[in-house]
This record gives C-alpha cells, structure tokens and sequence, in this order.
C-alpha cells in the first residue's frame, strides 16, 4: 500500500468534489474568462450547458473511484486516466479563451497527480 498515492487520491478526489458540488456557483479566481459560476465558464468556453452537466458528472464519477480505489484498486487508474483526460481538456479551455496561466495551474497540477496515481504502481524509484 503507498500512502503517498493514496493522500494523493484523497487531495485529487475531495478537490473536485469541492469544485463540483460546493463551489460550483461561486466565483473563484481560477474560473475561465470573468464567470463567476461553472455554468457560466462553460459559456465563455463556448460549450453547450449540457455538456457541464455531462463533464461535471464525470468527473464526480471519477473522483468518487479514486476514493473507493482505496478498498478497491482496480478502479484506481481508470479513475485517474478518466480525470487526466478531462483536466487536459480544461487546460485546453483556459488556452482556448487565451486566459492567463494562472488559470490553468490548478487543472495542470491535478493532471500531474492524476498521472502519477495512475502509473504510481509503474513507476520504479531505485
């Protein structure tokens, strides 16, 4: 068992789950563009409001596997290609609507640990 992957996953994990379903309709200073809501990031963004919901439920999806990948670590790494994949896809965003870097940081730094959870059982340190 590495605790590091695993305080990894909770951090991951309770980060988007806080974006999600707590801070969803407050003003950050990390949103894309000037929105002050998700919803309305995804407008700037230029994406359809369905498609927040569809986002925001897989990523819901993806940090609850990396909390059960605890007890259950088959669900570790498709819950964190599945994060890394849609964090990419925020960063995109943010470079789309020619946002600071700033902006992005948080998307890139989880994409980061996503990477390493993912392949953390790979990676061979000597």
């Amino acid at each position: 068992m590495n605790y590091i992957t695993i305080a990894l996953q909770c951090i991951v994990a309770i980060s988007i789950l806080n974006v999600w379903l707590v801070q969803n309709k407050k003003a950050t200073q990390w949103r894309g563009g000037n929105a002050t809501t998700i919803i309305e990031e995804f407008e700037v963004y230029g994406l359809p409001v369905w498609m927040c919901y569809v986002i925001g439920t897989l990523k819901v999806l993806f940090a609850l596997g990396l909390i059960a990948a605890i007890w259950y670590p088959e669900l570790k790494e498709p819950s964190a290609i599945g994060l890394a994949v849609l964090l990419m896809g925020s960063i995109a965003m943010h470079i789309k609507i020619s946002d600071p870097i700033k902006k992005s940081f948080p998307a890139f730094l989880f994409l980061c640990m996503c990477v390493y959870i993912a392949f953390s059982d790979k990676i061979v340190l000597s």
